[in-house]
């Protein structure tokens, strides 16, 4: 089951480092217009991504800091947000990494940040949770770049390219 997860934070960071390529291209304007997404912009989706995951990180492992609200802007500076997903990205690989099967079978308990209050539930539903998360946020992000640049200079994010192209997944490739 381990080897699922490391393979689903692979991707999410593969994912990421597709995103803020495509991101980079883009004008300040275009990244920051408010287009109608749930989190306004490109920009806002980007900072949500991140307070998304530290939320659960600081779950998963107790370390870390919580933002207050689901759309705190972390970072207004692009570099710096992108540096700050890098970090986060690298923290996600080691957390998965460090899982033995006795935690994957056990559970957590955490607080929520929406109507707080008091869960527990076991750990491998709340990790699935946490990369479906990522990747559906990744989609509006993907929605958004497409509006602004057409679906040509839009990236894929398709887990079965990540899979390919990194042999995770797949098991023994012919």
């Amino acid at each position: 089951m381990k080897s699922r997860y490391r393979m689903f934070a692979g991707y999410n960071a593969w994912s990421n480092e597709r995103l803020y390529d495509a991101a980079a291209l883009l004008s300040d304007a275009d990244y920051r217009a408010d287009r109608g997404a749930f989190f306004k912009s490109l920009h806002g989706t980007l900072n949500h991504l991140l307070v998304g995951d530290r939320i659960w990180m600081k779950r998963f492992t107790g370390a870390g800091e919580q933002p207050p609200s689901l759309d705190t802007i972390l970072y207004d500076d692009f570099a710096a947000l992108r540096a700050a997903r890098r970090s986060q990205d690298v923290l996600i690989g080691r957390y998965i990494d460090g899982l033995d099967d006795q935690t994957l079978a056990g559970t957590i308990r955490y607080r929520t940040v929406v109507n707080p209050q008091t869960i527990e539930q076991p750990l491998m539903p709340a990790l699935d949770h946490f990369f479906n998360h990522q990747t559906h946020h990744r989609g509006q992000a993907h929605a958004l770049l497409s509006s602004i640049v057409g679906n040509d200079r839009t990236p894929s994010f398709d887990l079965i390219i990540y899979q390919r192209q990194t042999g995770q997944g797949l098991g023994k490739v012919s």
